[in-house]
């Protein structure tokens, strides 16, 4: 009770924070980086290198009520059809530009719903990324599969085709709590979406959970823990709902009245991640769980945990480019971000260019800012010897960065001479703390960031 009062008086249930899947983050990104300058940073990427390529498909059969991802609802195939011949066509245009022999290091098919491919679709688009650029050593190939949209003939397409990840959303097996939200997904759906995947090989599995849902009790996301746990993914997100329906409007379709309020919510996360860790999960950063042999588990001992748009990540390359509308690209340079509207992006590559409507180029501050946020959202600690070494900076110069951290959080960080660390109490305030370093967000808000 002591710890909830001082996450109150710090502003904890009141605050909302960023994930920090980037930095600066989305919002921040204005229309300044072109397709021109998409193009350039394409064509410094050296030949030989690893780059990372996520491809979004942003179709569904029904549009969930909770979800406030970029889609558009089809009944028909023939959009999808149409969809994945720009796809293609953005491939060739992205492999034009590349140099020769680059490799991919992770393969990512997001969305939206990708198994809304036809059988004959995924073998496509999977043959031609593969053609254009090979799989380096130790690489991925992962899906996020609706289990509502999965059959065995799509399920050996993805297979014949190299999946080596599948990554399933659950949100709740709650019938109440699924009605409430419009995604109607029993467990024996699930269970048997499980069995295809494993049937076949594939050995890593991923889940998604959400907390904070309407309706939602400690006893009832309990048991979808434990439904979820009997089968046995490798890794599982533990999301909290965000509840933005002036962002996302099909969101309107929930009742205000039914969500918890700030603190049940942190009741919530805390029955999940007790089970998940009594179950011999471990705790990656603030959200993820892992089998002790997963690679998330893994690139955390080793101190090799990175932040990306798909959230934790073991991958260690430089260049993530994403493809399709909506779709984000990180380069070394900056961020460019495609055109939002589905038509829009498909009139780009049409014309052979790049569909970048906005982005952020980099400053030599923002390296530095992004490494701190994400050491902290992986690590829980910012390390005095990597900034001197890397960042430029001295022991006076770090403490002055993390003095008005500490006046705000007090006992909530720990600061000496090997940097700036989040005790296991005040870990739930990491996003608030991350957010101290974030130069854009705390001068949107009227306060100085942490210099």
């Amino acid at each position: 009770m002591e710890q909830e009062s001082q996450l109150t008086r710090l502003g904890l249930f009141d605050a909302r924070v960023p994930r920090y899947t980037s930095y600066p983050t989305a919002p921040h990104f204005k229309p300044v980086v072109t397709s021109a300058d998409f193009t350039r940073w394409v064509q410094a990427v050296p030949a030989g290198g690893a780059i990372s390529l996520y491809m979004h498909v942003p179709f569904c059969r029904r549009l969930c009520w909770f979800c406030a991802c970029r889609t558009q609802g089809t009944q028909s195939d023939a959009p999808v059809r149409a969809y994945a011949d720009i796809l293609l066509a953005e491939l060739e245009l992205l492999k034009a530009n590349l140099a020769p022999g680059v490799r991919l290091s992770r393969l990512h098919w997001g969305g939206g719903t990708p198994t809304l491919m036809p059988p004959d679709m995924m073998r496509r688009v999977a043959g031609a990324v593969f053609d254009a650029f090979p799989l380096a050593e130790g690489a991925e190939f992962s899906v996020e599969i609706d289990p509502n949209e999965i059959d065995e003939a799509r399920m050996d397409a993805l297979a014949e085709s190299g999946l080596t990840r599948a990554s399933i959303g659950v949100q709740d097996f709650d019938p109440e709590i699924q009605k409430t939200i419009g995604r109607d997904q029993s467990f024996e759906i699930t269970a048997e979406a499980v069995r295809m995947i494993r049937a076949r090989g594939i050995a890593s599995l991923n889940a998604d959970i959400l907390y904070g849902l309407p309706h939602q009790t400690p006893q009832r996301i309990a048991e979808s823990i434990q439904k979820l746990m009997a089968l046995s993914p490798d890794r599982i997100a533990l999301y909290g709902y965000a509840h933005v329906p002036w962002m996302a409007k099909r969101q309107v379709m929930i009742p205000d009245a039914a969500l918890p309020d700030a603190q049940a919510r942190l009741r919530l996360f805390e029955v999940a991640r007790d089970l998940l860790v009594a179950d011999g999960y471990d705790e990656i950063g603030i959200d993820h769980f892992a089998r002790p042999g997963d690679g998330l588990a893994v690139a955390q001992k080793a101190g090799l945990l990175r932040r990306n748009f798909q959230g934790y990540t073991d991958d260690q390359a430089q260049v993530l480019v994403g493809m399709g509308a909506s779709s984000i690209s990180r380069f070394p340079q900056g961020y460019a971000q495609n055109a939002p509207a589905t038509g829009a992006h498909v009139k780009a590559i049409r014309e052979g260019r790049f569909s970048t409507t906005r982005g952020h180029v980099f400053t030599p501050e923002d390296i530095w800012r992004a490494r701190m946020i994400e050491a902290l959202m992986c690590d829980f600690e910012i390390r005095a010897d990597e900034f001197i070494r890397d960042h430029g900076f001295t022991p006076a110069t770090l403490a002055a960065v993390f003095a008005p951290v500490q006046a705000q959080f007090g006992d909530m960080v720990a600061v000496g001479p090997g940097g700036l660390s989040i005790p296991e109490r005040g870990r739930p305030l990491t996003r608030m703390i991350a957010r101290m370093f974030d130069g854009y967000e705390m001068e949107a808000k009227g306060h100085s960031p942490a210099i």
